[in-house]
């Protein structure tokens, strides 16, 4: 059973962040410089108070007409958050992330912020272990 420890272990535990005060313009700035969808948006004491993905720019900024150099990431950043922990199964995650229409999932350790995974980490873990099943079997059936 692969773990989102594994994942993160393999990806890596790079977290993205902006606070709230951030104008909509400089997240997206940021997201484009890393090459990420969405970004964790921390307080003051470091906590995670939400996330500002691209899908937050184009409905709440884009579709509406506002100014992304003027509106602040805490207008458009979604609070209402889902997590998991490093020890949680990537089938939980991906069942997880179908149920609540996410693409970007918090890694939680107690209070601390680990990591972040994204759907496509999720797929290509599952492709990976998929493939390693797949060799094992041709190497059984195959008489190796």
């Amino acid at each position: 059973m692969t773990t989102v420890r594994d994942v993160l272990d393999r990806k890596g535990r790079d977290v993205f962040a902006v606070g709230p005060e951030a104008s909509v313009y400089r997240a997206l700035e940021l997201m484009s410089e890393k090459h990420v969808g969405a970004l964790m948006v921390l307080d003051g004491h470091r906590r995670l108070i939400g996330v500002v993905s691209e899908r937050d720019y184009a409905r709440k900024i884009a579709l509406q007409g506002r100014s992304s150099k003027e509106t602040p990431v805490s207008d458009i950043m979604t609070t209402r958050l889902f997590s998991v922990t490093p020890s949680q199964a990537i089938e939980e995650c991906m069942a997880l992330m179908t149920e609540r229409g996410v693409r970007h999932l918090p890694v939680l350790d107690g209070e601390r912020l680990d990591g972040v995974i994204s759907i496509g980490d999720v797929v290509k873990s599952k492709l990976s272990h998929q493939e390693f099943i797949i060799g094992q079997l041709e190497h059984f059936i195959a008489g190796r």
